[in-house]
């Protein structure tokens, strides 16, 4: 069973028989047809335990910790991911899946050996908005800035206390960046909807899969991710 969109497309691209369900929100590979038990943050426990899966799969910062606690109060064992860094993926990914009795399907390994030295861009100091209402932005130890990071794209955030810092009303005009990268997910940016916030700045558009998921996905995203930053 997987709460988590990336592992689930991850698991389904290995041997999706071995999924006993998912989320509404895992919409890859797409017609995958398993059964649903709601959403990542408020998933229906009754109908979890009712398909009694041997192993339910989260994510550290996509799920809650009070539904991993309750699952394992329920006798469901969960493993729960929360890498930073792209090698921290792929590794997380290859231990899962040994546990799953399918280690190294060759998705995986084409996915470690693009990214064993990626192409990039030139340096650019960039900011990265996740949210708006308040105005939310990639800090440190992240995932998807250190996605960037190996792509040539330097977050000027990195080194905030905090991994996701909010921002003010005004504080957005008022960040040194040349370039201001806006994802689809989880806040759906738009030409008409992010970039008046940043007039000092580039605004490019780039896929929030290719960035923040960590499965098949990372094969195509130097790719993907590097075509749209270059736009």
């Amino acid at each position: 069973m997987s709460l988590v969109p990336s592992l689930t497309e991850a698991i389904a691209a290995t041997d999706a028989g071995l999924l006993a369900g998912a989320t509404d929100w895992c919409t890859h590979p797409s017609g995958l047809d398993v059964p649903r038990v709601g959403g990542t943050k408020w998933p229906d426990l009754a109908r979890v335990l009712e398909l009694a899966p041997d192993l339910v799969v989260a994510n550290a910062e996509e799920n809650r910790d009070e539904d991993v606690a309750a699952l394992r109060a329920a006798g469901i064992p969960v493993w729960v991911t929360g890498p930073a860094t792209v090698p921290q993926a792929l590794d997380s990914l290859g231990r899962l899946l040994g546990v799953l009795g399918r280690p190294d399907p060759a998705w995986l390994q084409r996915a470690r050996d693009v990214w064993a030295a990626p192409p990039a861009v030139p340096a650019v100091d960039a900011v990265v908005p996740i949210w708006r209402r308040p105005w939310m932005v990639l800090g440190r130890d992240t995932f998807a800035g250190d996605v960037l990071a190996r792509l040539g794209v330097r977050n000027v955030f990195a080194g905030h206390a905090d991994r996701y810092p909010k921002l003010g009303r005004d504080d957005p005009a008022a960040v040194a960046a040349e370039l201001v990268v806006f994802p689809d997910e989880p806040y759906a940016f738009t030409p008409d909807d992010g970039p008046e916030a940043w007039p000092q700045a580039r605004p490019v558009f780039v896929s929030g899969r290719h960035l923040t998921w960590y499965g098949p996905s990372l094969v195509e995203a130097p790719g993907v991710l590097l075509a749209q930053l270059g736009g």
